[in-house]
């Protein structure tokens, strides 16, 4: 069982950076993926970026390619969201999740991730 904890969130104006950490209970294993989504109030989850665990190949949703940058931390256990030039588009929920199939980075969605946290709140303001 992996758990996850999320933290950074917080409010911030439009063009401000944030960055979200995710912590994980356990040592995360090399074929794993780690990754972030999104909830917006009245919309659905959706990817935001994710990372192999072995490789640091990295997927991004195209919504924030070139403004946000995940990262990870291997002897730490956590991945890192690292959000700039945040847009009042970008207020949700940001969660952590972690895929422990193997499965290429581009087939992972909401439906399938083995672990998620408890999520933490980005509010943007204009």
């Amino acid at each position: 069982q992996v758990h996850l904890v999320e933290s950074g969130g917080g409010g911030v104006q439009a063009g401000d950076s944030l960055r979200l950490s995710c912590a994980a209970s356990v040592r995360i294993f090399s074929n794993y993926a780690m990754a972030w989504f999104r909830q917006a109030p009245g919309k659905e989850r959706e990817f935001v970026a994710a990372i192999r665990w072995n490789s640091s190949t990295t997927r991004y949703a195209d919504s924030v390619k070139g403004r946000f940058t995940i990262a990870k931390d291997n002897a730490k256990n956590t991945v890192y969201l690292q959000m700039n030039s945040l847009k009042p588009e970008d207020t949700a929920v940001y969660y952590c999740a972690a895929d422990g199939t193997g499965r290429s980075l581009y087939d992972l969605d909401y439906y399938g991730m083995d672990y998620w946290g408890k999520g933490t709140l980005v509010t943007v303001s204009s």
